[in-house]
């Protein structure tokens, strides 16, 4: 039986410029492309309805058309990680597994566990850099402890950049490095994973609006506007390279770049401190006492706050899957600071309902919002909904877009005067670190 190497996509569903394929391929054996929709992961998209395994399995089928020209196949498995490579360890003869570094905590489990499985049987684990310019130690402080504030960690990101760090990982792929396709490996289909049928694919290949990104320092704040470039969920998934990111960002827009380099510093954060995945960074925060009004909660949920703004970005999160930035940070303030809920109730609804939902962005943009992350600012800082939406949507386009019912006598009135909810907030939050 021939000897092959597996490739074990994960989170860079693309060919191209995909580091741990491209090592793959250039180990000299035939490439078996590997995907596993894991149960227990699939357990937490708990909704029939979510968006995110239909952009999955849209881009699978979307690489997979192009290894149909190879004569091959993306090989598709619904089953549990271990199980799944017990079974190709059984009927294949492998020489290696590559992959590329996932740096979630639960993420960094599972990999050990398939390292150990693999070394039982002599097989060597490669992961490789890809979803970032810079990972683990990379970027460190002179005396080798991680960064924790952004401003620093920002600055020495731009002084070490090099060309090689943007340098594309492609291949001019031929058939003979693939494992050839199998008739007899059938694809689950999206309602045996437990999700609806879909008519059309969901997914498109991204591409970059030079129009959008050029722009996009004046425009990104009005979310009544198209101008922002949608790519959270290409960077989520890997269907976009973070090179090809950087390139446009260094070419068109500074503020893009510095976007793409939080990204990184959450990455990061997340990585050195993955107690902060579901506890507060500064620790001392654990000592708030929240409200946590599961009425008022609800009433945020459903964008019935009484509060414009909020409410829209709410319902778009509700209707679509995605929620323009700026309102992300008025909602996510509102709800901790105003309505005095944990910020915790708030990222994992996010999680729920986010097409582009990433653990460490998020978690760090709620604890940004909370005041609690490894953001420099003080808690008693606190977004009027009011005058964010007398700045960025002042004609309330995007408001009427999402809440018709606005200034008619069916609008809800507001849960909280804003006033006297900030007054509570300051208070919660000083008693909290005496």
């Amino acid at each position: 039986m021939e000897e092959i190497v597996l490739f074990w996509f994960r989170r860079d569903i693309r060919l191209h410029d995909n580091v741990g394929l491209y090592h793959a391929v250039q180990s000299g054996k035939k490439v078996l492309p590997l995907f596993i929709f894991d149960p227990a992961i699939l357990e937490q998209f708990p909704s029939k309805e979510d968006k995110r395994i239909p952009y999955i399995y849209g881009a699978l089928e979307h690489i997979n058309r192009e290894l149909d020209g190879y004569n091959s196949q993306v090989f598709v498995y619904h089953d549990s990680v271990l199980a799944v490579f017990e079974e190709l360890i059984q009927t294949h003869v492998i020489s290696a597994v590559y992959t590329n570094t996932d740096y979630e905590p639960e993420a960094m489990k599972r990999d050990n566990t398939v390292q150990m499985l693999l070394a039982q049987k002599n097989i060597p684990f490669y992961k490789y850099k890809d979803q970032v310019i810079f990972h683990q130690d990379e970027l460190l402080k002179s005396d080798h402890t991680p960064y924790k504030v952004y401003t620093p960690y920002a600055k020495l990101w731009r002084s070490r950049l090099t060309e090689q760090d943007l340098h594309a990982w492609t291949v001019a792929f031929k058939s003979d490095y693939f494992v050839a396709k199998k008739e007899g490996q059938i694809w689950p289909s999206l309602k045996q994973l437990g999700y609806l049928e879909r008519e059309v694919v969901s997914f498109e290949a991204p591409d970059f609006d030079s129009v959008i990104i050029q722009n996009y320092t004046a425009n990104r704040d009005f979310p009544a506007l198209d101008a922002t470039t949608r790519l959270g969920i290409a960077l989520r998934f890997g269907t976009v390279s973070i090179r090809a990111c950087v390139r446009q960002a260094l070419h068109n827009n500074e503020t893009w770049l510095s976007q793409l380099i939080w990204r990184e510093f959450f990455m990061a954060i997340l990585y050195h401190y993955p107690h902060s995945a579901r506890m507060c960074f500064k620790k001392e925060y654990e000592n708030i006492q929240w409200r946590n009004n599961e009425g008022e909660f609800e009433a945020w949920c459903k964008g019935e706050t009484g509060y414009p703004l909020v409410d829209a970005g709410m319902r778009e999160l509700n209707d679509t899957g995605y929620m323009h930035n700026r309102v992300r940070m008025v909602v996510a303030s509102f709800l901790v600071k105003h309505l005095l809920i944990d910020w915790r109730w708030g990222e994992a609804y996010f999680a729920q309902k986010l097409k582009d939902y990433d653990l460490a962005l998020n978690v760090g943009n709620w604890q940004w919002a909370a005041g609690c992350g490894c953001d420099a600012a003080p808690y008693f800082r606190i977004f009027n909904p009011a005058e964010q939406q007398k700045k960025f949507d002042k004609e309330k386009q995007y408001i009427k877009r999402w809440v018709p019912e606005y200034e008619t006598d069916t609008y809800v009135d507001p849960l909280v005067e804003h006033k006297f909810a900030r007054e509570r907030a300051l208070l919660a939050f000083k008693q909290a670190l005496k």
